[in-house]
């Protein structure tokens, strides 16, 4: 209870509401301008938050997390722009429905299931993280090494469209956390002659350049690119009656607890969350409602918006309970917690339990903000995508630069910065998917730490991986989700043949 009274203290004094607002706003704001995102925002703002108390960091933080995924439908819907990947279904119903002289209709479904989605996922994440934590204090290391290897196959069975460039996503990402010092030996690795890398690579060059400097290389072929947005007049039009809530219940229900269990999974994201959301309501669907998806469907738009927010909450169960990111803004997230020197994870819970309540506390106060905050300012949100990238590409630009450098001031982060920024760059081009790299990078060094006690508590012998039945059903778990997709591509592909 203490902790408890120690999180409400910082999250309802004026800095912590001040710090609220100032995230779920800058959240929106960057999810409402096509091209940057929510990941983005955060790798920026971690430098910043290095003299900060942690709790007030990640007020911050959490806030601007809920901000920037609410804020990808408003670009969607009037420009037909997802603001963020997480908005793509969206602009498949909101925009045909805003083009159909209904913008504020559409915002307002969009707006209120956001709400609706956020809240119920925030009793996901209180009624589980706790229990789930709890149990995990009673697995030994073989079963947190099976745990770890399963989150990167669900990232590459599920979390992309080729499994096999999710594979080689994750296994780049494996490699790039291999250099430094070896921590079974204490013997340096990979180190290839460069001083800079006996302390490995830093975190947060790699997600600045892989997040914020491949979007600004890609944003550069679209510098002149030129908007038209729909206005919006009719404000009243946005809030829910006695009877949307009625037609909508189900629908919102069924798509927030989609979403939220999507989250849970590492590495899979709010838009898939969205897309699962979307395929059930449509399949769900009268006949006659089902014609209408793809031409301004309301129940498409509450259900990919109910679902997409509601992924928040999904994917910040693993992180605090178990220390497995859900998504990449978790991964970045994770990242934050161990740079202001916390462990993820069930010691979360013991050593720092006012941390745990905060997050749960900001995500659902930035919840409530943002709702609010969007009916009210939503016709001027939707101008923010006008602005010229030719004018916000350098100042992020600078930013990035300046993030980099200060971590450790030198010149070496600044050009890791660069690079992955290429290297992102280079796997969009490819379609190779971004959030197995780094969900990779940061979890490796858990696997082979928990490995490595694993083999020293038993003699080098891997036979507990398959005694313990924890490990045992994450290994089984693991070697059914690789071999069935499989399966099922080589009978696919048979049958074709024939």
């Amino acid at each position: 209870m203490e902790a408890l009274h120690t999180a409400s203290t910082y999250l309802f004094s004026v800095q912590g509401l001040l710090l609220v607002i100032l995230g779920t706003v800058l959240g929106i704001t960057m999810g409402a301008i096509p091209g940057l995102t929510g990941a983005m925002l955060i790798a920026l703002t971690l430098p910043l938050t290095f003299n900060m108390d942690p709790v007030n960091a990640f007020i911050l933080l959490i806030s601007m997390y809920v901000g920037a995924i609410s804020g990808g439908l408003i670009t969607a819907t009037l420009l037909r722009m997802p603001g963020t990947p997480a908005s793509i279904m969206t602009t498949m119903d909101g925009y045909p429905m805003a083009r159909s002289g209904k913008p504020g209709r559409a915002l307002g479904l969009g707006i209120t299931a956001s709400f609706v989605g956020g809240c119920i996922s925030w009793l996901f994440l209180i009624s589980l993280s706790g229990p789930i934590a709890r149990y995990s204090t009673k697995l030994g290391p073989f079963d947190f090494f099976a745990l770890v290897l399963l989150a990167f196959v669900l990232i590459a069975s599920v979390g992309g469209k080729s499994m096999s460039r999710a594979f080689f996503s994750a296994s780049l990402g494996v490699l790039a956390s291999l250099p430094g010092i070896d921590k079974a030996t204490g013997s340096l690795r990979l180190t290839f002659g460069f001083e800079e890398l006996n302390g490995g690579l830093k975190l947060l060059p790699v997600l600045i350049g892989m997040f914020a400097i491949s979007q600004i290389i890609s944003d550069l072929s679209r510098i002149d690119e030129k908007v038209t947005i729909i206005p919006v007049k009719r404000t009243r039009d946005m809030f829910f009656k006695l009877k949307d809530w009625k037609d909508q219940a189900i629908n919102l229900m069924r798509s927030s607890v989609i979403g939220t269990w999507v989250g849970i999974l590492p590495g899979i994201g709010a838009n898939i969350g969205s897309v699962s959301a979307y395929s059930a309501a449509k399949s769900m669907a009268k006949p006659e409602e089902q014609a209408k998806f793809g031409k301004g469907s309301e129940v498409a738009i509450v259900a990919s918006e109910s679902a997409n927010n509601a992924t928040i909450g999904g994917a910040l169960i693993p992180l605090i309970s178990l220390g497995i990111p859900g998504s990449v803004i978790d991964a970045i997230l994770l990242g934050g917690l161990l740079i202001h020197g916390l462990q993820p994870g069930p010691l979360l819970f013991q050593q720092n339990p006012e941390m745990v309540y905060t997050i749960m506390g900001a995500m659902f106060v930035s919840n409530v903000f943002m709702f609010f905050f969007m009916i009210i300012a939503v016709r001027y949100l939707a101008r923010l995508a006008s602005i010229p990238r030719s004018l916000l590409m350098p100042v992020i630009l600078v930013f990035c630069i300046i993030g980099s450098f200060a971590l450790s001031t030198r010149m070496f982060d600044v050009w890791t910065m660069l690079f992955f920024g290429l290297l992102g760059f280079g796997f969009e081009k490819m379609k190779i998917p971004l959030a197995p790299f780094v969900i990779g990078f940061i979890l490796a060094p858990i696997a082979e730490e928990n490995l490595q006690m694993g083999l020293m508590a038993s003699n080098g012998s891997f036979l507990p991986l398959i005694q313990r039945p924890v490990s045992l059903i994450f290994m089984i778990a693991s070697v059914a989700l690789l071999t069935i997709p499989l399966y099922k591509r080589f009978r696919y592909g048979h049958s074709q043949s024939n």
